[in-house]
């Protein structure tokens, strides 16, 4: 079987178009290339899904449908609290592909997040992702631990369920703030559980030993989510890992 992942000898940018691998055109952004193209990690060029995804990955935009309900940037308890996004100013990449600024940065050069809901009542927040998660070249789980999960933490957040139908692929470390974060919430009663991230991915947190940190599987990455108001999902997330822990 062929290996998805090809050495890249020069500086040719490639793009897949599911029969293999094709040289596409390139167009500037603001000093980023419009993402036509597939991302070249290490000398490593990508030929798969998730490769194919990240040339469109410009257009895809954080669930903005639950906006009447909660907005982050008027969140007060929120770290993007009062921050402005331009609708047409692309300031943000996944390696040389830009994405939609409606995105927010925490300190990765490649992960992404939106806080699209967060009830601090109930005590629990809904984090969509987009990007490549990296812990080996970026750390970027310590990046979401300290610069946001300790935050949200602090305003009493325990439950937090991430949403990753847009991480395109996972690179491992170690496990040592995945512990940290899974201790600290479970001694506050919390839990992390994620929904809809994509199978290749979940290999690679079962292959890294992380997958013990997080509820997933099953009818959690099968979750049609967007027809759910906010509340609705957390009560139902909440009822499958309530059954899942025995309690």
């Amino acid at each position: 079987m062929t290996s998805p992942w090809y050495l890249r000898n020069d500086t040719r940018q490639w793009c897949s178009d599911g029969r293999g691998i094709r040289r596409t055109h390139r167009t500037v952004v603001d000093g980023f290339s419009v993402p036509h193209f597939t991302i070249a990690s290490r000398n490593l060029v990508r030929t798969d899904r998730a490769a194919s995804d990240l040339c469109t990955v410009h257009d895809i935009e954080p669930y903005w449908n639950w906006r009447h309900k909660y907005t982050v940037e008027e969140d007060e308890r929120s770290p993007w609290y009062g921050t402005e996004h331009s609708e047409f100013e692309f300031s943000n990449a996944v390696y040389d592909h830009v994405i939609h600024p409606q995105w927010d940065h925490f300190g990765s050069s490649t992960l992404y997040l939106k806080m699209i809901f967060a009830d601090y009542e109930e005590g629990y927040v809904i984090i969509e992702l987009i990007g490549e998660w990296n812990d080996l070249l970026h750390n970027d789980i310590m990046m979401l631990k300290r610069n946001i999960v300790e935050e949200l933490m602090a305003q009493g957040i325990t439950k937090f369920i991430l949403i990753g139908e847009n991480v395109l692929n996972f690179h491992t470390s170690d496990e040592e703030y995945y512990s940290e974060w899974f201790e600290e919430v479970s001694d506050a009663d919390g839990w992390i559980a994620l929904l809809n991230f994509r199978p290749h991915v979940l290999d690679d947190f079962a292959h890294a030993n992380i997958d013990q940190y997080f509820l997933l599987g099953g009818k959690l990455n099968a979750m049609k989510w967007r027809t759910q108001e906010p509340e609705t999902l957390f009560e139902l997330v909440e009822g499958m890992v309530m059954r899942r822990l025995g309690a």
